[in-house]
């Protein structure tokens, strides 16, 4: 089966489209795993994933996540330090 000859501008909007799409996963292929997975962190840290209207929950979350950092790096030591009597 034949392809239709495009109009100029047809062709022109194929073009753009595929090159806005080369663009974008590029940017995703381009950025280091490790930058997407430290950016990914300190969102989740920062309480970005919840409503952000609410203040009271953003900073609840804020303060349960600091928390529980904490809280592994004390276990953490505590295991070391048990583990190396």
């Amino acid at each position: 089966m034949a392809e239709k000859h495009k109009s100029p501008e047809e062709s022109q909007r194929e073009s753009e489209r595929v090159l806005e799409r080369v663009s974008t996963e590029s940017e995703i292929v381009g950025t280091s795993s490790f930058v997407r997975q430290a950016n990914k962190a300190r969102e989740h840290f920062a309480g970005k994933d919840g409503d952000q209207s609410d203040q009271v929950e953003v900073w609840a979350k804020r303060v349960g996540r600091g928390l529980s950092v904490i809280a592994f790096i004390l276990l953490a030591i505590w295991l070391l330090d048990f583990l190396g009597r």
